[in-house]
């Protein structure tokens, strides 16, 4: 994946979310976000999830501009898949359901080819016994899993990924941590955001630090964790690696 940021401003009430963010990143496969919470780590990635549009600055990915207009949008959103960390299932349907829905309404498969896929995939994640499972029937590790199966099954260019485990306990988090990995092991493309130093410093092939709006350090992990430049990072690692 390449990635170019310029100057790229977000503001929510007056207030600098993303504040002249610039990046130029030439080749990475896994890209991870880290920082204090309230940074920018989530704005990003929705930006690049084109769900927030940028006040200032431009976006390019694999050299393509970010669309602008609402039909070009649309047709973006569909050709990647985003994993947020409330799941963002439809609770009146199964399992599924909510991976079939958006391959017959968004992607043209018919309803049984869409069901076939669907399985596979399901059967895969080892989640095929819980297929006719409407969310609150399933663990949240469970609702997460699915909530992947849905994003992989429009075979996307890429998947992001906002804190996709905040929510979930240990045991929980390992079990949507190593569907992830696995997806990188295929060579899938992945942006993530999460506040898992071990997992972002095992899985990153490149890592960001944000902080108050800003990419203050941008390099490989192992650079950004066992050698780090700035006094916030430095900082940042000291607080969230203590214990």
């Amino acid at each position: 994946m390449r990635l170019s940021l310029t100057a790229v401003v977000k503001r929510y009430h007056n207030v600098a979310a993303l504040d002249g963010v610039s990046l130029q990143l030439s080749e990475a496969r896994t890209i991870v976000l880290i920082g204090p919470s309230g940074g920018g780590k989530s704005t990003l990635l929705r930006v690049l999830a084109g769900l927030e549009m940028p006040d200032q600055g431009s976006v390019e990915i694999d050299g393509e501009p970010l669309p602008y207009s609402e039909t070009e949008l649309i047709r973006y959103r569909r050709g990647i898949g985003t994993v947020f960390q409330a799941f963002n299932l439809f609770p009146h349907l199964t399992a599924l359901e909510n991976v079939t829905l958006p391959l017959v309404q968004a992607h043209g498969y018919g309803k049984s080819a869409a069901r076939k896929y669907a399985m596979q995939l399901l059967r895969r994640f080892q989640l095929e016994a819980h297929a006719g499972k409407k969310p609150f029937e399933l663990s949240g590790g469970q609702q997460q899993r699915v909530a992947i199966v849905r994003a992989v099954a429009v075979k996307p260019r890429f998947l992001l990924f906002d804190e996709p485990t905040s929510a979930l306990d240990p045991e929980m988090t390992a079990e949507v941590l190593d569907i992830i990995a696995e997806l990188r092991a295929e060579g899938r493309e992945l942006i993530l955001v999460t506040h898992n130093m071990g997992f972002a410093r095992v899985v990153a092939d490149h890592c960001l630090f944000l902080s108050g709006g800003k990419i203050l350090e941008s390099g490989p992990s192992q650079q950004l964790f066992d050698a780090p430049q700035t006094a916030e990072l430095k900082s940042f690692l000291d607080r969230v690696l203590k214990y």
